[in-house]
C-alpha cells in the first residue's frame, strides 16, 4: 500500500519514499525531512544531557554521541530514518564502571562493545529476531510508551504553575494542527510558540539550559587513557557486552516497529553492524556511545512523517550546530514545550488497539500473559532488554505447556488367530515437556506380549523424547513383552540410532 508523506501522490510507494535521490527531486519531500531532522534535534538535547547525567558523566559526552551517533547511522545503518543516539539503557548498563573505575574505562568499554556489536551482527544475530513472538513486541512498544511518559513525570513536579498551561498549550498544538495542516511538523510549531511566549512574557520557568552546561566546540580525538592489558579487558569486558547486547536488541526492535509503520523492509543485520561502528566513531570521539532511540525515532516517522536517511543525517548536523553555535538560542527553551512533544510520541507510540476490550476477550489469554509480562517487567526494570527476555521467556514456557497437551496416545487391541497385539498411536510433536508425561500413558501390566508403537504421526524432538522411549521399551521388557517402534520419520529415525539405548545410563 502506498504511503501518501507530506502531500505526495499516493502513486508513491514505500520502497520510493525510502529514496534519498527521489527526496532530492522532490522540495516538497526534502523539507519534510530537513524539518523533521530539526525537530529530532531539538529533542535529543534535553535528552542526551539528562542520559548523560543517569551515567554519571559530562553532559557534553552524551551530546557528542547523540551528534556522532546520528551522522554515522545515517550512512551505515540498515534502517532508513532511524534515529540512533545516546540512550537511557546503555547509560544504565554502563553507569556502574564510570563510578567504579572513571570516564576512561567508560569509552573504552564503548569502543569495545561497538567491537562486540560488529562480530554478531556479522554473525547473524539478526536472524534471531524472528524468534521473538508479536506479543512480546506489541509489550515492548507499550513499555517504551509508558517509560517515555514517565520520563516527562520530574518535568511536572515542583515547578512553576506556569508549566501546567504551557504544556497544556503544546499538546493542543501537537495534537491539533495535524488535523488543519501537516506542512509543517506540529512538534517544531509547539516548540517554536512556546519558546516565543516564555522569552516576549519574561516567563520563569524550566528550561534546556537549566538541564546542563552545553558545549562550546566540536568532538575531537579522544584515546582513552587505560592499560592496554588483561586486567583492563577483564573490568570492561561484562559491561561492553552487556552494553553490546542491549544496544542491538532495542535498535533491531525499533527497526521492526518502523518497519511497521511504514510497511517496508529493513537491512537488520547491517542495522547490527552499523551500531558497532557508530560506537566506535563515538568511543573515539569521547562519546558515551548509544543506540536506536524509539522516542525520536517516532518524532521523526510519525510525528514528521519523515522516510529517509536525510532526516537522520540532518538531526545529528542541528543537534551540533544548536549546541554550539546555537547554544544561547536553545538554551532558553522551555522544557514544558518538550514535555508537551514527547507526552504526544507515549501516546502514538502504545498500542492502544491491543488493551481495547474488544482484542483482549478475542486474544488468547497466553498471548495477553506474555505482552503484560513484557510490559511489567520493562517498566519495574527500567530495561528494555530484561523486559524483552522475561517475555520471550513466559512465551516459551506457555508454547511448551500448550503444544504439550496436544500430544494423544491411542490404544487398540487386536487379535490374529489367537495372537493379541496392543497398538499405540501417538500424535504430536514430542520435546521434553510433553514426552515427559508420554511414559505414563502405557498399559504395561495389562497389554498383551506384543505391543507396536505407531510414531507416523509424531515427531522427535530433543534426547528427553529418546530416553522416554527407552525407559518405555525397558519397562516392556521388564514385564516380558515385545515392543515394536514403526513410523518414525527419518529425522526421528537418525536421532533414535544415534541416541537410542545411551542415555539411561547417565540419569
Amino acid at each position: 500500500m502506498a504511503v501518501n508523506t507530506a502531500g505526495d501522490a499516493p502513486s508513491h510507494t514505500p520502497e520510493q519514499l525510502q529514496s534519498v535521490r527521489e527526496t532530492l527531486k522532490s522540495p516538497r519531500r526534502l523539507k519534510t525531512e530537513v524539518l523533521a531532522g530539526l525537530v529530532v534535534a531539538l529533542a535529543l538535547i534535553p535528552e542526551a544531557i539528562a542520559f548523560s547525567i543517569i551515567a554519571g558523566v559530562d553532559p557534553r559526552l552524551g551530546l557528542f554521541a547523540s551528534f556522532t551517533m546520528a551522522l554515522t547511522i545515517a550512512f551505515v545503518g540498515g534502517r532508513p530514518a532511524m534515529i540512533s543516539a545516546a540512550t537511557g539503557a546503555i547509560a544504565l548498563v554502563i553507569a556502574p564502571l564510570v563510578r567504579s573505575h572513571g570516564v576512561d574505562y567508560f569509552i573504552a568499554a564503548v569502543i569495545l562493545a561497538g567491537i562486540f556489536q560488529i562480530i554478531l551482527g556479522l554473525a547473524g544475530v539478526a536472524k534471531l529476531m524472528r524468534f521473538i513472538p508479536r506479543s512480546v513486541m506489541v509489550g515492548f512498544v507499550n513499555a517504551l510508551a509508558i517509560l517515555i511518559f514517565m520520563s516527562q513525570v520530574p518535568e511536572l513536579l515542583n515547578v512553576p504553575w506556569l508549566v501546567y498551561p504551557l504544556v497544556a498549550l503544546g499538546l493542543v498544538i501537537v495534537f491539533g494542527l495535524p488535523k488543519l495542516t501537516k506542512a509543517v511538523p506540529a512538534p517544531l510549531i509547539a516548540i517554536v510558540v512556546l519558546t516565543v511566549i516564555t522569552v516576549l512574557a519574561a516567563i520563569s520557568v524550566p528550561t534546556v539550559g537549566d538541564k546542563g552546561e552545553l558545549p562550546d566546540s566540536l568532538p575531537s580525538l579522544f584515546i582513552p587513557n587505560v592499560p592496554f592489558t588483561l586486567d583492563t579487558l577483564q573490568v570492561i569486558f561484562p559491561f561492553a557486552l552487556a552494553m553490546a547486547f542491549v544496544g542491538l536488541l532495542e535498535s533491531l526492535m525499533t527497526a521492526k516497529l518502523v518497519d511497521d509503520v511504514t510497511d517496508t523492509r529493513s537491512h537488520k543485520t547491517r542495522e547490527a553492524w552499523g551500531q558497532g561502528v557508530a560506537n566506535i566513531v563515538t568511543g573515539f570521539t569521547g562519546g558515551m556511545g548509544g543506540c536506536a532511540m524509539i522516542g525520536q525515532t517516532m518524532i521523526n516517522v510519525k510525528a514528521s512523517g519523515a522516510r529517509t536517511r536525510i532526516s537522520t543525517f540532518l538531526a545529528g548536523v542541528f543537534l551540533l550546530i544548536l549546541v554550539v553555535a546555537l547554544g544561547g538560542v536553545v538554551s532558553v527553551i522551555p522544557m514544558a514545550a518538550l514535555v508537551a512533544v514527547m507526552i504526544f510520541v507515549s501516546w502514538a507510540t502504545f498500542d492502544w488497539h491491543s488493551v481495547h476490550p474488544r482484542t483482549l476477550k478475542m486474544m488468547p489469554k497466553s498471548e495477553t500473559i506474555v505482552m503484560a509480562a513484557t510490559v511489567i517487567v520493562t517498566v519495574a526494570t527500567h530495561n528494555l532488554a530484561i523486559g524483552v527476555g522475561v517475555g520471550v521467556l513466559v512465551a516459551m514456557v506457555l508454547f511448551a505447556r500448550r503444544v504439550a497437551h496436544l500430544v494423544t496416545v491411542e490404544r487398540t487391541v487386536t487379535s490374529v488367530e489367537g495372537h493379541e497385539t496392543a497398538t499405540y498411536v501417538v500424535n504430536g510433536e514430542l520435546f521434553f515437556a510433553s514426552s515427559n508425561d508420554l511414559y505414563t500413558q502405557f498399559e504395561y501390566a495389562l497389554d498383551p506380549d506384543h505391543i507396536v508403537i505407531d510414531m507416523h504421526a509424531s515427531h522427535l524432538w530433543d534426547a528427553s523424547t529418546i530416553a522416554a522411549l527407552d525407559a518405555i521399551t525397558e519397562k516392556y521388557h521388564h514385564h516380558g513383552k515385545d515392543v515394536k517402534i514403526i513410523g518414525l520419520n527419518d529425522a526421528s529415525t537418525a536421532m533414535c540410532e544415534r541416541l537410542g539405548g545411551k542415555l539411561r545410563a547417565g540419569h
